[in-house]
């Protein structure tokens, strides 16, 4: 079995937390029924689904109702972008250039639908700026989306600042469908932004912070007309037999690590994370060669970034061969989004002109909420041995 002790590739998918994980599936073997079923055994299943949804609202802050399960953070992200495809007329889409390809690639299918995609080049550090949003919202831009924690850099978008610069630019009529995507987000920052009524959607995922892969969920906070139909479950915004085991596993998690005023351990455990981070990057600065991307973290700088994901580089040592020459010292990296794996472009970096051969030779760190000082040291010690190797 492979350990989890010296795993860093929690921004690809995290550890599930047994305990969780467990309770959810014992009590979906006790209440097996299909929650849309009005006999007993349904209507048992569907108390059991509501109560699990109210937990997820409660621990993201939000109402109830807004909260709606589906498979996944893609989905939850397609979910909100096609639905501009059931409007009557075509207009433009806005979307940032740092988007995970949940978004990144549909918005490209969207557009051979007869939508403009307009796309917002992030600035040197990683950030999509609420200016250069506002600057590339048209007259008939329908839908924007920004996400809330860059999956490869950690950069932290200003979501409020955006949803409030679409509010000033709309001047009283309608703003465009604002998006998040907050798959990097949850259990790992503070979701304040939630609060702001700008924002109108959020995509959630459970195998990022302990739960189960296949569920999801999209908070949303004004009526959406989706453009997937079927059943009609989740009020027509999502249809499928409802996935109670996942439900019940998601809302838990979200319960357990969503950082909150609400959530005391949470907060510690994210103010721990933040010192160890900032010793980890210091020491990473003190390997000969090793660059920081982008080059302002570790450094006095305006831009904010999610204290569980680091990228570095280290030219001259191909960002696969550092993955492959660690994970055989038994240190478990990636080069960056798990989705992107075995492709060898790096989109985002190219976005934010980060030279070639850094480019080349990027990794990524990513930590959880299992990872302890102990083993973010010693991952330090085995990166220095594979440069220290092939620098000699």
């Amino acid at each position: 079995m492979i350990s989890k002790e010296h795993y860093f590739d929690y921004a690809a998918t995290s550890p599930v937390d047994e305990e969780i994980v467990k309770n959810a599936l014992e009590l979906s073997l006790e209440h097996w029924g299909n929650p849309s079923s009005i006999h007993e055994a349904g209507t048992d299943a569907r108390k059991v689904f509501e109560d699990a949804r109210k937990r997820a609202a409660d621990a993201l802050g939000v109402k109830t109702e807004s909260v709606f399960f589906t498979s996944g953070g893609t989905e939850s992200d397609h979910l909100a972008l096609t639905s501009v495809l059931s409007k009557p007329q075509k207009g433009s889409i806005v979307i940032s250039a740092i988007e995970h390809p949940a978004l990144r690639e549909m918005a490209k299918m969207v557009s051979l639908c007869g939508w403009k995609t307009i796309t917002v080049n992030p600035n040197k550090d990683g950030i999509v700026t609420a200016e250069t949003i506002a600057a590339a919202v048209e007259p008939d831009t329908a839908f924007v989306t920004v996400m809330a924690v860059n999956n490869e850099t950690g950069a932290i978008q200003p979501v409020n600042e955006i949803a409030n610069a679409l509010v000033e630019k709309a001047n009283g009529k309608r703003k465009p469908f604002f998006h998040v995507d907050c798959v990097q987000a949850a259990g790992k920052i503070p979701l304040d932004f939630l609060k702001n009524p700008a924002v109108d959607s959020a995509a959630f995922s459970a195998h990022k912070i302990g739960g189960p892969r296949g569920i999801g969920i999209l908070y949303l906070a004004k009526d959406m007309n989706s453009f997937l139909k079927g059943g009609g479950q989740e009020k027509n915004v999502r249809s499928g037999t409802e996935n109670l085991f996942g439900a019940e596993a998601i809302s838990q998690c979200l319960s357990k690590y969503c950082i909150s005023e609400k959530n005391s351990a949470s907060i510690a455990r994210f103010e721990k994370q933040g010192k160890w981070t900032e010793d980890f990057i210091k020491q990473l600065m003190e390997i000969k060669g090793c660059v920081m991307i982008p080059h302002c973290r570790g450094k006095e700088a305006g831009a904010e970034f999610s204290p569980w994901v680091v990228q570095a580089a280290f030219p001259g040592i191909p960002g696969q061969v550092m993955e492959r020459a660690l994970s055989t010292k038994g240190f478990y990296i990636s080069t960056g989004s798990a989705c992107s794996a075995g492709h060898h472009s790096r989109p985002i970096l190219d976005t934010m002109q980060i030279p070639p051969k850094e480019k080349e030779s990027a990794v990524r760190f990513s930590f959880g909420h299992d990872t302890t000082k102990e083993a973010m040291d010693q991952l330090i010690k085995a990166v220095k041995e594979v440069c220290q190797a092939f620098f000699h």
